[in-house]
C-alpha cells in the first residue's frame, strides 16, 4: 500500500457519457467483466504513454473538465467506476489508468527496468496526460495513487489543478523511512518487511490472489464487499509485471532496492518535503486512526484546502464512500 500504510511523520453504474476513442492511437481493449452489485468502464482503452502501453477506462464527455483518479496497491481501476459515473453525470471527463504492472497497462519494450519508484510512477501519469492532449487536470488517488497526485502537485504544479488525497501527504524518501516506529506501529507494515526477503517475492508470486485478498480485509474491516467485486480487481494482478513492480517499490521505499539515477533531481527536491501550493482535498477514514484530524500534515498544504474524516470507512475510500470522494473533486474544482 502507499504511504498511507508507510512510515514517518506524516503517515496516514457505468457512466452514459463514455468518450468516444477519437483521439489518434486510442484502442480498445476487451470489455472488462461486470460485477453484479457495481457498475463498470464499458471497455478498457489502450494508449501509448512514455515507457508504458496504458490501459485506461473513460467516462463523461469528451469536451469535460478533466479528473484523473489514480488507485493504488492492491486495488485496481474499478475502485472508481462508481465515482466515474457520479462525476461524468456532472459533465467531467473522468480518466482512470490502471498503473504499470496492473491490468492491461504493459511496458513496450522487455529490455526497460521495472521501476516502482514514486517519481516514475508520477512520471507515467504526465506521459499519459500528454499522450490524451490533457493539459491541466484535477488528480484524485488514495494509497499508491494519493502519494502520486501529492508529488505531481509539487514537481509539476502548472499540470494540476487541484488534487483529492486519501490520507493526506504522502511524499517519503528511503532516508526518511529509516527512522523506525514504535512496535505496535511497526506491526501494521509486516507486508513490506517480507516483501524485502526472497521468501517474500516467492510467496507473493506464489499467493497473489490471497494475500491481496488478506490485505483487503485488513485495511477495510467494515467493508462487506462480495466475491465479484473483489474477484472484478483481482484480474489486474495477473499483469506479467506486477509482482516485479509491487516488490520493486516496497523495497525501494525501505532503501533496499536502487531507483533510476536519471530521477536523482526530481527525488532530491521530493526529500526535501515540499508545501503542496495547489488546491486540495485531504480525506480520512478510520484506517488513519490517530492521524485522522490530518493535523501532522496540515502545514504541507498552503493553497485552498479542506480536510475531510469519513468514519466507518477503511482505506479504499473511493469504493467504499464514491458519494464523498466525488463530492471532494467537485469542491477542489471550486476552489
Amino acid at each position: 500500500m502507499s504511504n498511507g500504510l508507510d512510515r514517518g511523520g506524516f503517515l496516514r453504474t457505468a457512466a452514459a457519457g463514455i468518450a468516444a476513442a477519437e483521439l489518434g492511437g486510442i484502442r480498445l481493449a476487451g470489455a472488462q467483466t461486470q460485477s453484479p452489485m457495481h457498475g463498470d468502464f464499458p471497455s478498457v482503452k489502450q494508449i501509448n504513454a512514455g515507457e508504458l502501453d496504458v490501459g485506461y477506462g473513460e467516462a463523461g464527455p469528451a469536451r469535460g473538465r478533466p479528473v484523473i483518479l489514480l488507485h493504488g496497491w492492491p486495488y485496481d481501476i474499478h475502485a472508481y467506476t462508481d465515482v466515474a459515473a457520479i462525476l461524468a453525470a456532472r459533465g467531467y471527463r473522468v480518466v482512470v489508468p490502471y498503473l504499470r504492472g496492473y491490468g492491461t497497462t504493459r511496458f513496450l519494450s522487455q529490455s526497460t527496468f521495472r521501476n516502482a519508484q514514486q517519481t516514475r510512477v508520477a512520471l507515467d501519469v504526465l506521459a499519459l496526460m500528454d499522450a490524451l492532449k490533457i493539459e491541466k487536470a484535477i488528480v484524485g488517488g488514495f494509497d499508491w495513487g494519493s502519494r502520486t497526485a501529492d508529488i505531481m502537485a509539487v514537481l509539476w504544479p502548472e499540470r494540476v489543478k487541484g488534487i483529492v488525497s486519501v490520507s493526506g501527504y504522502l511524499i517519503t524518501t528511503p532516508q526518511y523511512q529509516q527512522k523506525p516506529l514504535p512496535p505496535k506501529a511497526e506491526l501494521g507494515w509486516w507486508y513490506q518487511y517480507y516483501f524485502s526477503t526472497k521468501r517474500g517475492v516467492l510467496g507473493y508470486t506464489e499467493y497473489t490472489h490471497d494475500f491481496n485478498l488478506l490485505i483487503w480485509q485488513t485495511v477495510s474491516p467494515k467493508w462487506n464487499f462480495d466475491n465479484a467485486t473483489y474477484e472484478r480487481t483481482a484480474q489486474a494482478f495477473d499483469n506479467p509485471d506486477h509482482v516485479a513492480i509491487v516488490i520493486h517499490d516496497y523495497r525501494w521505499r525501505l532503501g533496499l532496492a536502487n531507483g533510476d539515477p536519471r530521477y536523482d533531481q526530481l527525488e532530491s527536491r521530493l526529500a526535501a518535503l515540499p508545501k503542496i501550493t495547489v488546491p486540495a482535498v485531504t480525506i480520512a477514514s478510520d484506517f488513519d486512526g490517530a492521524n485522522a484530524s490530518g493535523d501532522a500534515y496540515r502545514e504541507k498544504f498552503t493553497g485552498p484546502y479542506d480536510h475531510q474524516i469519513l468514519t466507518g470507512i477503511g482505506h479504499d475510500v473511493p469504493q467504499e464512500a464514491p458519494q464523498a470522494f466525488a463530492d471532494a473533486v467537485a469542491a477542489v474544482d471550486r476552489f
